[in-house]
């Protein structure tokens, strides 16, 4: 347990950065709007105008990324289940929440996982765009951080979850 005692003093130290100056309000709101990004409704509809558009290509795309969810959601509640790691508003009364998350654990992020997991996928089908989805998808990532529901470390484990589903979806349908 001492191994991980300077990664929790990290995040800890992190939090209380983003959360503990006097824009929080202004950048919460902004996050919370950022944050909606990645709940979830606009993976499908990326991948139906992709489809639709680019009935060769997006035919591919919206295979993979169904895939590629059917592989992450259970790895991600196993690890959420798993770690059971407290949220940074429960690890110190200092910290405060901004939303109310969907269940009380915050490793790994699940908003970070699908985000980098569709940033991925559109890196590789489209790399035109690919700087603006991993923007995209880090802006998320960071939006958990300032909405006080997730510490660095979840937000950096979602991303590899996420990046390595959509890897091994490519692999397997490609």
């Amino acid at each position: 347990m001492r191994a991980v005692e300077p990664i929790i003093k990290f995040d800890l130290a992190l939090s209380s950065f983003c959360l503990g100056h006097r824009f929080n309000l202004p950048i919460a709101k902004l996050s919370r709007l950022i944050s909606h990004t990645g709940d979830g409704h606009l993976y499908l509809l990326i991948g139906l105008i992709a489809w639709a558009l680019d009935t060769t290509t997006g035919v591919a795309f919206l295979k993979v990324g169904i895939l590629a969810f059917i592989i992450e959601l259970p790895v991600y509640w196993a690890l959420k289940n798993g770690f059971r790691r407290r949220r940074p508003y429960d690890r110190s009364e200092l910290l405060t929440s901004f939303i109310q998350p969907a269940d009380q654990y915050s490793l790994p992020s699940g908003h970070t996982a699908a985000g980098f997991l569709m940033a991925t996928l559109i890196a590789s089908f489209y790399p035109q765009y690919a700087i603006a989805a991993y923007g995209w998808a880090a802006a998320v990532s960071a939006s958990r951080i300032f909405l006080g529901v997730h510490f660095f470390t979840d937000i950096v484990i979602g991303a590899g979850l996420g990046i390595a589903c959509a890897k091994l979806a490519l692999m397997l349908v490609m």
